[in-house]
């Protein structure tokens, strides 16, 4: 569809003149282009993403950062710790173990699970548009979005790599890669999930590489969970051959899964 046959829905009008009785200006800035453009120039799908995304724009109050961050900072070390984020957990009403929570270390940047330096949390609530608990409970529904979309979640499978990963270590501890696998997965759905965890836990039994991480992403993306497509020249990571091997030596390819069985095995 081309930009110039753009035409307004009864519904995005209604936002538009919303804005400017607001005192708001419509502007087109590359990036709302682009948004346009992923939804092949459809103004209601652009609409809830220019509206959705609004809160990033916003002022931020230094003073009021300050005071969030002190509120959760560790009394001994200028850094917010576990006690820290439990607290924060406990005021946004959500769990530790939510994955929202690790969306949020993805904008904080932050480097270590579990920890978020000053810079890391003052600059990622700058970044996001929060200046107060209320803001940041508004933006947790937006944040959970983040994970439907592809090129973000790639982004955040990717990160949770270095953020999950021990200080000073290459590679990832089996039983955390493990739990960061059903986080994920979870999320993305990806049906051979608990074999390739039991697989790793029987045949593996050790730590796991950034390059194994990452292909395996490409891996759930590229074949079938009935690995019919698998390509045995393909140039996959050694460990995600023996896992194919292992599902054919245990007779789980033979056994025809159809994709309304899986619920009951995981």
């Amino acid at each position: 569809m081309n930009p110039s046959n753009l035409k307004f829905s009864k519904r995005s009008k209604k936002k538009f003149h919303e804005e400017e009785e607001d005192g708001a200006t419509m502007s087109m800035p590359s990036a709302n282009v682009q948004a346009l453009r992923g939804r092949d120039w459809h103004l209601d799908g652009a609409f809830d993403v220019f509206y959705n995304q609004a809160h990033i724009k916003t002022f931020t109050d230094s003073r009021n950062l300050e005071k969030l961050y002190s509120r959760y900072k560790d009394p001994y070390v200028d850094m917010i710790l576990v006690d820290g984020i439990t607290l924060l957990c406990n005021d946004l009403q959500v769990d530790p173990q939510d994955i929202v929570m690790l969306v949020v270390s993805w904008h904080m940047k932050a480097a270590t699970m579990c920890e978020f330096s000053k810079q890391e949390f003052i600059g990622g609530l700058r970044a996001l548009g929060i200046d107060s608990l209320e803001k940041f409970n508004e933006t947790m529904p937006f944040m959970r979005s983040e994970l439907k979309d592809e090129q973000k979640f790639c982004e955040i499978y990717n990160f949770a790599f270095g953020w999950a990963k021990e200080k000073g270590q290459k590679s990832l501890a089996l039983d955390t890669a493990i739990g960061m696998w059903q986080l994920l997965f979870a999320e993305k759905q990806w049906p051979l999930v608990d074999h390739w965890c039991q697989f790793l836990q029987a045949r593996h039994n050790k730590a796991i590489s950034r390059d194994t991480w990452s292909q395996l992403l490409e891996f759930t993306k590229t074949v079938d969970f009935t690995l019919s497509n698998y390509d045995v020249d393909g140039a996959w990571p050694h460990l995600i051959d023996e896992f194919v091997e292992y599902m054919n030596e245990n007779g789980f390819i033979q056994k025809g899964y159809q994709s309304k069985d899986w619920s009951l095995k995981r």
